[in-house]
């Protein structure tokens, strides 16, 4: 079995001082940058929205950030204008190490959809090309880090399960935004769908 560790949306605006800042999101860079060096593979994510995201508050005339609707695809969380393309906000956070990833896969930069998961977009159909690359390369058992626990990283180990990997969240490498009780829903969920919390 290979075991890859894939790296989470650990960008500047999900972390302390940016768009969408996650308490605590900057500290746990050093200690996914020590898991790099014990994996076969490392993935790392990046949301990279165009300008203007139909995901984003601000192109809902009326709604605020964390107010929710209805898009083609199923209920949206409506989120402050973040990550965007080539923004500083968007880069990785300085102190983690990118250049251990054997991927970088952006995710998230289809105006009309958002992207939670690393593997789907928020369709749950239209597929990002992690899967097929880590069956290419034998990867078959995941370890995830990052940000934010309750929506990206639990989106993608749903996922991940849901298309046979073996799958294990190191919650102690991640931190979450708990919106409205979503931290202990979405624990519950990936516990009941077999993932493996660490």
């Amino acid at each position: 079995m290979t075991r890859a560790l894939i790296v989470i949306d650990m960008q500047n605006d999900f972390c302390p001082g940016g768009a969408l800042a996650v308490a605590e999101g900057d500290q746990i860079a050093p200690g996914i940058n020590a898991r790099m060096h014990e994996a076969e593979a490392v993935i790392v994510t990046q949301d990279w929205h165009p300008a203007g995201h139909s995901s984003f508050a601000s192109q809902h005339p009326g709604r605020a950030p964390f107010d929710s609707v209805d898009m083609p695809y199923g209920r949206q969380v409506l989120w402050p204008d973040h990550c965007v393309q080539g923004s500083s906000g968007a880069a990785f956070h300085t102190d983690l190490d990118t250049t251990r990833a054997d991927l970088i896969l952006r995710k998230g930069f289809r105006r009309d959809i958002d992207s939670y998961s690393a593997f789907f977009e928020n369709d749950q159909r239209t597929p990002t090309g992690l899967e097929g690359y880590l069956r290419s390369r034998d990867l078959t058992a995941l370890d995830l880090v990052g940000l934010a626990t309750d929506f990206c990283v639990a989106w993608s180990a749903l996922d991940a399960v849901r298309l046979g990997f073996e799958v294990r969240v190191l919650s102690e490498l991640c931190r979450g935004i708990d919106l409205d009780g979503s931290m202990a829903a979405q624990m519950q969920a990936m516990r009941d769908a077999g993932v493996v919390i660490i």
